[in-house]
Order: C-alpha cells, then structure tokens, then sequence
C-alpha cells in the first residue's frame, strides 16, 4: 500500500498559483483562473487514478473489487425488472427514432415507477438507489433506446436532481425534489453559442436588483437538452464580478429557475444525426426573475456547482455504453454464428475472431470501470472521482463507439440498412444503423475527448505543480521562487529515484497466476509513467501545457491502467461464485484483455519519444492560411 509523505502535501500556502500565466492573452488568463477558482481542493487521500501518474499504485483500492452488498442488488433487481418489461412490452424504439418523439404515456409511466428519481431519496419522493443501481439503469435503457437513456440522464445526472442532492439548501428540496423525482423533466443550461468548454466567455448575465433579494437573468443558452420538456431546468449566468487580491475575478453562479417564469422562452428544437427524440432546444432569457433563495450552493460558485455534477454525471455515459455494447455483441455473436462465408461461419475467419473478441473483452473492462467508480461514490458521497469518472467517460465512449462501428463491419450491409427496412423485406429488424447513429454523440456529451484529456493531464500534473509550480512562475519574486525551487528539489530527490525501483510489497498472492503478472506490470508501468512525465516536464518546463498531443498519450496510458486494475479485479471477484468452465472464461477474457492494454500503451509510449506532433501542427497552420491548391480543386464549392 502506498503512503503520503508531508513532503509530498505542501500545505495550501505553498500552491498558488500554480501556473505561469505571465505570456498568456487576457481571454486565456481569465478562463485559467475562473477554472482554477472552481477545483476543488485535493483529497485527503489521493485517488487511485491520480496516483497512477505519481508511481503509487494501491492494490489494496481495487482488490477485492467493491462487491454490491445483496440488499442493495435486490432492491435494484426490484426496479430494473419492472423497467425491463415496461420497455419491453410498451416502447418502440425504432418508431420512437422514426418520430422523433417520446410517447407522452411512456413519460407519465416512466414517471410512475420513479425512474425520474432514483437517485432521490424517499424522504423527497424518490427511490433512493445506489449509484451502482442508476448506472445499471442506465446500461439496461440505452441497450434499447438511446432517447430514454438520455431524458432520463440529463434529467438526474446533470439537471436539478443532482446539483440539488449535492448542494440544495432543504427548503429547495423540499420544493423541487418531489417535483423532479415524479416526473416532472429538468435540464441544466450551460453552453452558449460561443461558450463550451471556456465559461470565462459566457454573456448570460444575471444582475441583483436594487434591494438585492432577486436576480434579473438575459441571455441565451444553447444545446439544453431536455430544455424543450422541462418545467424547471439550473441555469449557469455571470453575476457582478469580485475584487480578489486587487484583481477583478468573474463571478459564475447557478440559479434554479422555473420554465413558465416570464421571459423564459425556447426558441427553437435542435435536431441531430441521432437521438431524433432528444429535446434538445435554444432557451432565451429576457428579464427573467429569479429569486436569491434560488441560487445553488452561494454566488459565484456555479461553475464549481457544474464541475462537480459533471463527475458524478459522467459515469452515466460509459454506463449507457456498457448497455449498448452488450446488446452489439449479442448482434456480432447470433451473426457471426449464422452467416456462412466460404463454406464456415464468418465467426471462424480470424479477422471477424479478432473483432468479436477485442468488442467482448472491452464490454468487459468498460463494465469494471464503471461498476469501479459507481462503488466509489456509494462508498462515500464525498469521495474525489473526478479522475475516474473522466477516465470512464474518455475511454468508455471511445471504445463504445469502436465496438458499435465493429458490429457494424461485421453485419456488413445488413448493418448498414434500417431496422425498418430491413424487416420490410423480411429479415430481423437489427437496429445497428439507429445504434452507430445514437452513440456517435457520446465522445461529445459533457465533455468531449479532447476536453476530457486535457482535464486528466492538468489533474495529472497537479501534484507536481504544487511542488514546483512556484519555481516556474516567472510572476513571482525571484526570492519565493528560490524557495519554492529548493523544496521541489528536496522532493523530488526522495522521489525521483523511488520511480527506478520495482514495486514490492504489492499484496496480488490472491489473484489468480495469469492475473498477479498484469497486475505487476500496472505497479511496474505506473512507476514508468511517472518518469517520463516528470522527464517531459523537465524538457518543456511551463511549454508542457500546450503540448496537448504529447499529454494525451500520458493520460491513455494512465487510463489503460486503471482499466487494466478494474478489469482483473472484477474477473477475479466473479471468479468466487462460478462453475469451472466459468471461472475460466473469465480468466481468458480478462488476460486478453489485459494482453491487448499492453500494446496499446507500450505504442502510446513510443508515440511520446516519436512522433509527427510538431510537424502535423505546422502543417496544419499552413493550411488555414491556404495550403496546396490541388487539396481546394475538384469539389463542389
């Protein structure tokens, strides 16, 4: 197990400000520092994800993995049954696409059985199940219908029920949740059409009145999913600006507000490749009235309010991915079984072989991660998962989207072709084509890939950047910054060496034999991330931030690392209660899996010492200001 030193925690005084900011424009300054106001403040303990990329790897945080305790699995088999035949007998999924609406009675029913509040306490309405029993949820609705997985999702992991669990006074509780939890649809309203991932540029301004007992809200907001149905959505808007240490720090703070509010309008449905019945719209806000009592947590704290929801909010998707992956490789298996290619089942051709396996042993993993993070949470509702909700969502959607794209290649055209079309002339309605159509926003949804990578490698360097961020400041006076460069070196020679060492110590003796050598190469590689990143930091110094290519291979190793330690965990623990034959099927997923991490990872880290990085930018530089004209001709201009 590993320890935290004092001299690896430098007390709070000691971290600011982390970054140098000094050859940074205004606009870039001023979204670093609306952000970096709205971190939480480091765990107590670091989490297993942040620790794989300082060398520490705690098989004592994964093994046994988290089992879920039988009362809580029978209350949740108890929902998803009811769940389960509900959608079965009265939802069609592809005439739900076809129309791009949800029947009304399958909202009111969904309603009924409170799959609006399952989060929610009974106290306030709800069902009050697990965050393992909501992301079954989740995995049961999108293996069906996309549309419902995501009402259901924006609705309780980004809407009002979860900023008002986490953060709600009681008299808003007691005034929304009941609301919320029987049905009644909300959204969260954040992008605008110049604002996604940089809040420091939001125009949504909310003023106080006079006597300062309400706030007065104008502006516009993009993208609101759910915004359409909503009867009460958390809206993100700029409040008057504040003096921090004779700078002037822009405010940003969440407001509940009620959609037959006057002024409140949406002005327009948005339609998509996907998800055709997502209610997603254009809200516009003129002179709407909100009172004080209606804003979440305190002024100025809304991005934090948002940030924090996202965490939990985003093991939603790699949830709904789970559920769709499964049902493709239900589709690949009965496929790749039945179709006869040259006289043998396509199943028997390695190329298809090779496919089916890499799309069940990532199901697999995606599942372990997921499952993981979720057991976090109802371990302790205050417990730090940005890194592994992040890790979950980054990896999550993107193999979800490779293993529907695979299902697609191996139906062929009948994976091309409509569900509808398809039975049309006779042949089962396998909706393949609407699944690839729904699941393609995912790498988007809160947080795209690219955010998601950037947000692991600032979380990545954080322990670092307290350390030595001072000493790269070229801000601070050359006195503190002497200092704060001598600390980091009396760091830095206790742990620099430690990262040369082979973990010992590691406590895998109960692990079966195929899995303790996996589990010793995560501790091994972790040390080995460690170092480069460290190597890389010493090579770009404050450049490193804008070496986002370079960083995003640090964060995918990190991250198949921690899918690596989710998934010989959990193989390990479902091992307990099986048949022989079962046990070793697990075995033999979980080592392939593990077997094809490897090489993933060992390619991204010859990526960070070769690679076209520099080159792909220039050329990309290029051409925007024109580039080769035989790349402009022979189009339809």
């Amino acid at each position: 197990m590993s320890t935290t030193t004092p001299a690896e925690k430098p007390k709070a005084q000691d971290q600011a400000p982390l970054i140098d900011t000094s050859k940074m424009n205004e606009g870039q300054r001023a979204a670093l520092e609306l952000t970096e106001a709205a971190r939480d403040g480091a765990a107590e303990k670091p989490s297993l994800a942040a620790d794989l990329f300082m060398g520490r790897f705690d098989v004592d945080a994964v093994v046994p993995f988290p089992e879920q305790k039988a009362e809580d699995r029978d209350q949740g088999d108890a929902f998803l049954q009811r769940l389960e035949k509900f959608l079965r007998e009265h939802v069609d999924p592809d005439e739900i696409d076809r129309t791009g609406e949800i029947p009304q009675a399958v909202i009111d029913e969904l309603g009924r059985m409170g799959a609006f509040g399952i989060k929610i306490s009974p106290a306030y309405g709800g069902l009050g199940l697990s965050q393992t029993n909501y992301s079954r949820a989740a995995m049961l609705l999108a293996s069906y219908d996309g549309n419902l997985a995501a009402l259901l999702s924006a609705h309780q992991s980004i809407g009002v029920p979860q900023p008002l669990i986490m953060f709600g006074t009681e008299e808003q509780k007691r005034k929304y949740l009941p609301r919320v939890a029987k049905g009644e649809i909300s959204a969260f309203a954040l992008t605008e059409s110049g604002v996604g991932s940089d809040p420091a540029t939001m125009e949504t301004r909310a003023e106080p009145t006079v006597d300062g007992k309400h706030f007065i809200i104008n502006g516009e907001k993009l993208w609101c999913t759910n915004g359409v149905k909503a009867g009460v959505i958390v809206v993100m808007a700029r409040t008057p600006s504040k003096m921090v240490n004779g700078k002037e720090r822009k405010q940003i703070t969440a407001f509940i507000v009620e959609m037959d509010t006057p002024g409140v309008e949406v002005v327009h449905r948005c339609h998509f490749m996907g998800l055709r019945a997502l209610y997603n719209g254009v809200v516009r806000f003129k002179d709407v009235r909100v009172p004080r009592e209606n804003i979440l947590l305190a002024e100025g704290k809304g991005l934090k309010v948002a940030l924090s929801t996202l965490n939990t909010g985003r093991l939603t998707l790699p949830a709904a991915c789970v559920g769709m992956a499964k049902q493709c490789l239900k589709i690949a298996k009965k496929w790749a079984a039945s179709r006869v290619q040259w006289g043998a089942p396509i199943a028997k051709h390695a190329a298809i072989a090779d496919k089916i396996a890499r799309i069940a042993a990532n199901t697999f993993a995606m599942e372990s991660m997921t499952l993981l993070a979720a057991s976090l949470v109802d371990r302790d509702k205050k417990a730090d998962i940005r890194l592994e909700a992040a890790m979950c969502k980054l990896w999550g959607t993107e193999m979800g989207w490779q293993i529907v794209d695979d299902t697609m290649q191996i139906r062929g055209g009948r994976g091309y072709e409509t569900a509808a079309s398809l039975r049309t002339r006779g042949e089962e309605g396998v909706p393949v084509e609407r699944f690839m159509r729904d699941s393609r926003i995912n790498t988007i949804f809160e947080g795209s890939s690219e955010i998601m990578r950037l947000f692991l490698a600032r979380e990545a360097l954080d322990p670092h950047l307290k350390v030595a961020g001072a000493a790269l400041n070229s801000q601070l006076p050359m006195g503190q910054r002497l200092k704060a460069a001598l600390k980091a070196g009396l760091f830095y020679v206790g742990w620099y060496p430690r990262q040369w060492l082979p973990p010992l110590g590691l406590g895998v003796s109960k692990l079966h034999p195929r899995l303790r050598g996996h589990m010793r190469y995560v501790a091994r590689t972790s040390r080995r991330l460690a170092r480069r990143l460290f190597h890389a930091m010493v090579r770009f110094g404050p450049r490193l931030e804008k070496q986002q290519v370079l960083l995003g291979r640090f964060v995918d190793i990190g991250t198949e690392l921690f899918a690596m330690a989710a998934t010989c965990a959990r193989a390990q623990q479902l091992t307990r209660n099986g048949t022989a034959e079962e046990k070793k099927d697990l075995i033999q997923l979980a080592d392939y899996f593990c077997a094809a991490a490897r090489l993933r990872i060992e390619r991204h880290f010859d990526g960070i010492g070769h690679n076209a990085d520099a080159k792909g930018y220039k050329l990309t530089q290029r051409l925007l200001q024109g580039g080769p004209k035989c790349l402009q001709e022979g189009i339809v201009g």
